[in-house]
């Protein structure tokens, strides 16, 4: 039987202190007792940075896109909604996460409320050579944002390259091109996705029309051995058009089952285009020095347009006889918008890093910004209960009420901004003896000022690690410090549509405590990982869950904290194929204006996530991946801009399952040989996806509908997406 060698990704990032592998091909250098791996493309000293395999981030089964779909399996990671890339990390909001490509921070779109508008993100695996992921207590380098650090670098092609894939739901194709002395290298990539077919799946009947495309470009001259000019491209553009026409939904209990009928009418259509540039020198006049100077520019416009009205019939029924009892209400709202928002965002940045030898690094780094910000905003909302406009005073519903017509809630804006964001860090990194145990030590700080705010925020980091010279292979982490929220186009944004200059960075203090343990189980390895970590809060914006969209107070009136362990068990559990179990408890809670400790809206308790590869031995061509996903309902189903204090009601547990089946017909790595057509191919892959396998109606939010007889309001859930079967072809030549 031929064994399937994958990649074994998640292991103790660049630090060395593991114990080499049997099957471990890295190679190694003694130096001084301590065995440290080769550095590669991408290799960080961050000690709580998981590494995660690009071949698997590919191959898993996922909706909303590889990189993203991969890190949802990691403990420390939730989200709630299969048709989005983003996600929450240990009790932070969606707005919590730094992104970077090539060291260099990347920006999501911002005006996106529902995960259905949500198309691709701006990472393309096809591209990733290597995938850095940080749940916190990350090191002084990366930037100010409270919950996590994801770095993705891309990669150089050896020689010409041509890959692409086919599906239900979009297509991609990239192309590698490398000059005969490999100074020239370029990565050409354009995708195009559209997920009518997947909304379908919605228990509704809408039309829909998301055409989602963006193109990529990598491209590296390396002057000389010491000198490399490096570029990155990136242009997306997002539509989104739905009509909606009727919609029905059952919930209430068994004792007293509820049914809500909505017709519509009007439309929403939205438009999402971004475009990035980036242009890197790299100097490495010696093993010692290494100098990076990158400049950059990013330009995001969103234009959020929609008049829907609505009206409704919400009615009960008989448990037994399943006969509608009464008209338990009638109404209907309006909803409407015209947001348009201009974000753009220009700068440079040089970065120094200095090693005197391989066990130490000195690095330095300064950053200039310059940010421009149109924002015009016009968005209502009005609700007719019976006739009776909603909120109104309620004295007898029996007798008219004369009062004023209120508006559910109304936004309205117009902003401009063009401040500067300037920041610094420094950082100390050293691998020593301790005795017998090998020690790793890296401590530095970074200071930010904002001149819209007129803001300096100051953020001290360490980190130390310890492995022990014990017959067991343990390593033992701490890490923490002070991690800032630095405010930006949403947080400085208030309810009323303006913005705030007096409004503060949100501000975390951090300790994460950490054990990683390797061992063999069957002459295979694994790896159990287990982190516990408290997080202290003050300065805190209480915000609104709008489906995906975090919409913030405007004011620093609130404190928090947050606790939890997460543990993941990695290895083979299928000898040669990476598969890892993911558990996580955490819990989150804020204090606003003294009033009392309440969880925030992404307090997430209990969750538990699997990602699994297998395949079958006498047939290894043959390959399976499955993705499980449990995780306990978010307290984010109040109605918006409600008394948090007065309205905590708790979604349903989101679960879900996404396979993956696949047959390789061409796989160059089997040293099989193709000849005529077919020998041009060095992979080409059928594969079979099932979306949601069990169907599992999942709640992404909830729709509040008021019934004037008795002023209550009942929550109807918000369904995601059914059960859907996507086939797609894979191919690569070279």
């Amino acid at each position: 039987m031929k064994k399937l060698v994958l990649p074994l990704s998640l292991m103790v990032p660049m630090l060395v202190f593991s114990q080499t592998k049997k099957r471990d091909t890295t190679r190694t250098t003694d130096i001084e007792e301590v065995v440290f791996q080769k550095k590669v493309v991408g290799s960080t000293t961050d000690l709580s940075t998981v590494k995660i395999s690009a071949k698997d981030a590919q191959n898993v089964a996922s909706i909303s896109g590889g990189i993203e779909g991969i890190i949802k399996t990691l403990p420390s990671v939730n989200s709630n909604t299969e048709l989005s890339s983003q996600y929450m990390v240990r009790g932070g909001n969606y707005d919590e996460n730094l992104i970077y490509i090539n060291d260099i921070e990347i920006y999501r779109p911002f005006l996106i409320r529902n995960s259905q508008q949500e198309g691709l993100s701006i990472i393309n695996p096809d591209m990733v050579s290597t995938v850095n992921f940080s749940a916190g207590g990350f090191e002084p380098r990366y930037g100010d944002k409270m919950s996590s650090a994801l770095n993705i670098y891309y990669r150089e092609p050896e020689k010409f390259e041509v890959s692409g894939e086919a599906s239900l739901i979009g297509g991609r194709l990239t192309t590698g091109l490398a000059s005969k002395n490999k100074k020239l290298t370029a990565l050409f990539s354009g995708r195009y996705r559209n997920t009518n077919l997947v909304l379908n799946t919605l228990n509704e009947d809408t039309d829909f029309n998301p055409v989602y495309y963006d193109f990529q470009t990598y491209l590296n001259y390396h002057v000389s051995e010491k000198f490399t000019m490096s570029f990155i491209g990136y242009y997306s553009k997002n539509d989104y058009e739905m009509v909606p026409k009727e919609r029905s939904v059952d919930f209430g209990s068994v004792q007293r089952p509820i049914n809500l009928t909505v017709f519509y009418n009007g439309k929403e259509d939205d438009k999402y285009k971004n475009m990035m540039g980036t242009f890197s020198m790299n100097y490495k006049p010696s093993d010692k020095w290494r100098f990076t100077l990158d400049s950059f520019a990013y330009q995001n416009r969103e234009r959020e347009y929609y008049s829907i009205a609505s009206s409704y019939i919400l009615q009960t029924f008989d448990p037994i006889t399943g006969d509608p009892i009464t008209s338990y209400d009638v109404g209907g709202q309006i909803e409407h918008a015209r947001n348009d928002l201009l974000v753009k965002t220009y700068g440079t940045q040089f970065r120094t890093r200095f090693s005197p030898n391989v066990n130490t690094a000195i690095e330095v780094g300064f950053k200039f910004e310059k940010e421009n910000l149109s924002d015009l905003t016009n968005e209502w909302k009005l609700v007719d209960s019976s006739g009776y406009s909603t909120p109104r005073p309620l004295d007898d519903p029996r007798f008219p009420d004369a009062s004023d017509l209120d508006l559910y809630y109304s936004i309205s804006g117009k902003n401009h901004i063009e401040p500067t964001r300037l920041s610094a860090y420094a950082q100390y990194s050293q691998k020593f003896f301790w005795g017998s145990s090998k020690v790793f030590v890296n401590a530095g700080a970074r200071v930010s000022h904002w001149s819209f705010n007129d803001e300096t925020i100051f953020s001290p980091r360490a980190q130390f690690a310890i492995k022990p010279d014990w017959n067991t292979d343990m390593l033992f982490r701490l890490s923490g410090g002070v991690y800032y929220q630095a405010p930006f186009y949403k947080e400085i944004k208030d309810l009323d549509g303006n913005f705030n200059p007096n409004i503060k960075s949100q501000r975390s203090i951090q300790a994460i405590l950490a054990n990683d343990f390797e061992f063999e189980f069957d002459d295979r390895p694994f790896k159990l990982t287990t982190e516990l970590y408290y997080k202290k809060m003050d300065n805190l914006i209480p915000y609104y869950m709008d489906n995906v969209r975090i919409r913030y107070s405007g004011k620093n009136n609130a404190s928090g904290y947050a606790y939890g362990i997460d543990t993941r068990l990695f290895g083979e559990f299928v000898p040669g194929v990476d598969s890892w179990l993911s558990a996580s408890y955490a819990r989150v809670y804020e204090n606003i204006d003294g009033r009392g400790d309440i969880p925030r809206p992404t307090d997430q308790r209990f969750r538990f996530a699997m990602f699994y590869q297998d395949y079958m031995p006498k047939f290894p061509s043959m390959r399976v991946n499955l993705t499980l996903t449990y995780a306990m309902g978010l307290p984010n189903g109040a109605p918006v801009f409600t008394d948090p204090y007065q309205y905590q009601k708790t979604l349903p547990s989101y679960k879900r399952v996404d396979i993956g089946l696949s047959k390789v017909f061409i796989d160059r790595k089997d040293n099989k040989k193709t000849y005529g057509f077919w020998g041009n191919f060095d992979e080409l892959i059928l594969g079979v996806q099932v979306f949601n396998a069990f169907n599992i109606n999942n709640t992404v939010s909830n729709q509040w509908i008021t019934d004037a007889n008795t002023n209550l309001m009942y929550p109807v859930p918000v369904r995601l997406t059914g059960r859907f079967f996507n086939v797609k072809l894979e191919f690569k030549i070279k």
